[in-house]
This record gives structure tokens, C-alpha cells and sequence, in this order.
């Protein structure tokens, strides 16, 4: 790194107030009804602002495929913003994920895990700290903060770090099952509005069950509609008349 760069070897650790705000926020976006995209990028903005990081970048474990996908970051930078995936236990990232401990590399050029040294050049990136997101001992992604000079991490900001990655993993599984949730209920929601549309047309039209639910499918594939619009419009329909 430059000159102008090994000169500032610390920085002020965040304040507890400064740690609690971070926390305060993160929490307020578990209760939120924003989209994960929107309460991601809240969690890196307020991370790297708290850790004072110059980029700070949010990874997201797939556990199907095995591999973490960058999902969110600060960083206005194109070149950073390019889609990038590695595989669990590939770089430092994955290597943080499987193993589900923090990393602290003083120089990501100098580090043989590092993958992305020459990001790293273009972004002059030099101090990492890495740590695993977790629920209920389950890793479920990786946070990044990055110094563009370098810095010693100590315990106290790992520590500062890992919670407020334990509080986003919490607000990005609880998203999630909020997500799950309201497709099922919009599937139990669709399926009465078919047995009632389908009730509708066995009782006007005289068709037995597997009649009125066949009217209601083709109807659905002819007019390139949901079954659910075709069933909302039958009991519509139904009820004008009635």
C-alpha cells in the first residue's frame, strides 16, 4: 500500500453508542415489511458506517449449490458491484462460512486465501474482517468490512462485528419465513376462492367436481390467466347475478 497509507496503522474503535444505534437500527428492520433487497442494503450502510469501513459487503450462502453470492454492499463502485459467487470454503469468504469463524487479514494482497487481489488493487482495499452470519449455529452468509489502509481488527471490533452480523442473519431469516408465509397464505387464499368458484358452477351449470374444476383450468390456460382470477371473476359474476 502507499505511504500515505501505512502512516495510519489504527482508528477509534466504534463507541458503545455508536454500536447500539447500529444494533437499534438492524433491529427495527426485522419488524419492517421492506423487501430483503431494501433491509440488506440497510444492514451494510449501517454496518460500514459503524465500523468505519470503506467498503463493507454482505454474502449470501445457497446451500443448495454450496455457494455464497454478493448480495448487498455500500459501495458505489461498478467494478465492485459486478455479480461475483464463490464456493463454500473458497477464499476467504467461503473459507468463513465453512468453517464458521472470523477472519482478521491485515493485507488482502499478501493473504493466500484472498481471491480478489486484483479488485482489490483497482478498489485499494487493504485490511479485512470477515465474519460468519449466524442463526441457531447455522451459517447463513458472510458480512465483509474492508479499510483502504491498513488495520490492525481487534477483539472488541470482531466482537462489535459478530453481533451485528447474528442480529442481520436474524432479520434475514425472519424476512425469509415472512416471504414463505405469505406465499402459503396466498395459496390457502387461492385454493378456497377455486372450491368456492367450483361449488358455483357444479350448482348452475350441473358438473360434478372434477367438471367444474376442469372448466375452471381451461378457462385459466385459455385466457392466460391465474385460476385464482378465473375464480375470482366466476364468484363475481355469481353474485352480481344473484
Amino acid at each position: 500500500m502507499t505511504s500515505k497509507n501505512s502512516r495510519r496503522e489504527q482508528r477509534d474503535e466504534p463507541s458503545y453508542a455508536e454500536q447500539i444505534k447500529a444494533l437499534s437500527e438492524i433491529s427495527k428492520a426485522i419488524s419492517s415489511d421492506h423487501y430483503l433487497e431494501d433491509i440488506l442494503g440497510l444492514i451494510v450502510t449501517v454496518t460500514a458506517n459503524v465500523m468505519g469501513s470503506k467498503i463493507c459487503s454482505l454474502w449470501l450462502l445457497d446451500e443448495a449449490t454450496k455457494t455464497l453470492s454478493l448480495e448487498a454492499t455500500q459501495s458505489i463502485s461498478k467494478e465492485y458491484l459486478k455479480e461475483r459467487v464463490l464456493r463454500l470454503g473458497e477464499g476467504v469468504v467461503g473459507g468463513v462460512a465453512q468453517e464458521k469463524k472470523p477472519r482478521r487479514v491485515y493485507d488482502v494482497l499478501e493473504d493466500a486465501h484472498f481471491k480478489e487481489k486484483d479488485l482489490a488493487r483497482k478498489e485499494e482495499l487493504c485490511s479485512l474482517l470477515s465474519v460468519p452470519m449466524m442463526v441457531r449455529g447455522k451459517v447463513i452468509g458472510v458480512i465483509n468490512c474492508y479499510t483502504s489502509y491498513p488495520h490492525r481488527y481487534t477483539e472488541t471490533e470482531e466482537a462489535i462485528l459478530t453481533t451485528v452480523a447474528n442480529q442481520a442473519a436474524i432479520c434475514i431469516e425472519n424476512t425469509g419465513l415472512m416471504v414463505k408465509t405469505k406465499v402459503i397464505q396466498e395459496e390457502l387464499e387461492s385454493r378456497k376462492l377455486v372450491e368456492r368458484a367450483k361449488g358455483i358452477l357444479m350448482k348452475e351449470s350441473k358438473l360434478d367436481e372434477a367438471e367444474a374444476f376442469g372448466r375452471i383450468r381451461k378457462k385459466s390456460m385459455d385466457t392466460r390467466r391465474s385460476m385464482r382470477e378465473v375464480a375470482e371473476a366466476i364468484i363475481l359474476a355469481h353474485e352480481i347475478g344473484s
